[in-house]
């Protein structure tokens, strides 16, 4: 036989499409050629390829091989190929039996000695494979995180020949059977956070509906520390979410088993560009704010990040999503983040502390916060004041309320959400809003003086019902009292006086 065809996956966003991996050898002078907009990390698998074969014992093909990964029209890049297409020359060659090859998917970068190494994108490749219920064939380093596709049968190798003779009949490839993930998750526990009443009661609102949160307040006064809590008090991660979530750290070459269910938290610097927070590259790969797909990011000196990057949140923070548009490649990836967001109340950071160390004059201060566009802080639910620590906060014994009791309600809050209405309050539509989040008439009348008094726009005023509809939650009241929207609009009043 001198054509061989195998099959294998690429990666196009989150997307895994098939390739189909077309070997021929015909006769002439030695020439490896590869085509199917090939780039420069597969034409060098000529290389590698060629050294694995050799260094295996078999024989490379002194003739002209044709390698062609269909479709020729969808872009290959990274050195997954390398095993399918080693695999299409012996077998073209004779070398190696073709028996049952349909059955199988390929996926592996070669090693000069034969061996195997891992590859990224193998769980986002399962993903997509196990619908073709072939079995998958991936170096043992990527078995585990494939692994977590449960439909799927992984069969890890460590080298060319144990391929080969599982091929051959001579030695079958075991299917990965690994050691059980990691247990629970443990998060840094509230109870360490002394004091700061309000900014841990905010904290469990934004937990208890997926809100985004904004706080204000000078150095050293636990604006980090109270965002490091958050994950500790949001619901445990679903197995659809602990998938998603993994398939893109996937993506990124960045999955950890061990960090397998638990929430990811990203903390870019203020100095990442634009692709680095929404991703990009001439071959697009998912930026931060995927990798806290389900997760927390976490923005700390918010007024330091750039204009042009802090707007680029204002789509995802709407639609869970973000597509990367290259000239000849575009992606959609998965951005379903809980924003929380710190910053001081001026250039200095002291503005209002009873240390009377602020010298910023009202210029200064009005030019640091406005680097915040209005439609961004739009987007935000709540936004907090946190004050400085008192003495006797700081020194005073007896442990605060843990994050154990705050996620209990938090969870049943949730719990309420999903049997009215299937999701958070955060990700309620404007007809779902007018059908579950209506205040009583005494709700309705404070919400419309704060409509007048604050100047809030018609987004401002559904995020406040969404708000106070998770107050009412966590109170485990049914429907929105004046209370509750009394509490949601003290969240947004720090948003009308920037």
């Amino acid at each position: 036989m001198s054509l061989a065809v195998l099959r294998s996956r690429a990666l196009a966003g989150m997307e895994a499409p098939e390739v189909t991996v077309e070997v021929h050898l015909a006769p002439g002078l030695p020439a490896f050629t590869l085509v199917g907009l090939p780039d420069t990390e597969v034409k060098e698998a000529r290389d590698r390829v060629r050294a694995a074969i050799q260094n295996c014992r078999f024989e490379f093909p002194q003739r002209r091989i044709t390698v062609n990964l269909a479709p020729a029209d969808l872009p290959k890049e990274s050195g997954r190929f390398d095993l399918a297409i080693a695999l299409g020359i012996l077998i073209a060659s004779g070398q190696v039996g073709a028996d049952g090859i349909d059955d199988y998917e390929f996926a592996g970068e070669l090693a000069l000695g034969g061996e195997l190494r891992a590859i990224r994108g193998a769980l986002a490749m399962c993903v997509s494979a196990a619908s073709s219920r072939r079995r998958f064939v991936l170096p043992a380093a990527s078995a585990p995180e494939a692994a977590l596709v449960a439909a799927a049968v992984i069969l890890p190798a460590r080298s060319l020949l144990e391929v080969c003779a599982h091929l051959a009949g001579a030695q079958a490839l075991a299917p990965y059977g690994g050691a059980p993930l990691a247990g629970a998750p443990v998060y840094p526990d509230l109870a360490e956070v002394k004091g700061q009443a309000q900014a841990k009661r905010a904290l469990e609102v934004a937990a208890g509906g997926g809100h985004s949160l904004l706080m204000s307040g000078p150095p050293g006064t636990g604006k980090s520390m109270l965002a490091s809590r958050l994950p500790g008090i949001l619901p445990a991660m679903t197995e659809e979410e602990a998938l998603g979530s993994a398939a893109v750290h996937s993506l990124a070459g960045a999955f950890d088993t061990s960090c397998w269910r638990q929430r990811p938290m990203r903390s870019p610097h203020h100095s990442a560009s634009s692709a680095a927070l929404v991703g990009g590259g001439s071959v697009p790969r998912p930026g931060e704010i995927s990798l806290a797909h389900h997760g927390i990011l976490f923005l700390d000196e918010l007024p330091e990040f750039g204009r042009r990057v802090l707007e680029s949140l204002r789509e995802p923070l709407e639609t869970g999503r973000i597509t990367v548009a290259r000239a000849a490649r575009r992606a959609e990836f998965p951005a379903r983040f809980q924003l929380v967001a710190a910053m001081n109340p001026c250039p200095c950071g002291w503005l209002g502390h009873a240390n009377g160390k602020c010298r910023c004059t009202p210029d200064q201060v009005a030019k640091y916060r406005a680097k915040l566009s209005g439609p961004l802080l739009d987007r935000i639910d709540l936004m907090i004041d946190v004050p400085a620590v008192s003495e006797a906060e700081l020194t005073a014994r007896g442990d605060g309320e843990g994050s154990a009791a705050v996620r209990e309600r938090v969870v049943a809050a949730r719990a309420r959400q999903l049997d009215r209405q299937g999701k958070a309050n955060a990700q309620l539509a404007p007809d779902e809003i007018d059908e579950y989040c209506l205040p009583d008439g005494a709700g309705a009348q404070m919400l419309k003086r704060a409509m007048a008094q604050f100047s809030l726009s018609a987004r401002a005023y559904h995020r406040i019902l969404k708000v106070a509809r998770t107050v009412a939650d966590l109170a485990g009241a049914v429907h929105v009292a004046g209370p509750h929207v009394a509490e949601a609009i003290h969240y947004r009043r720090g948003l009308a006086e920037h």
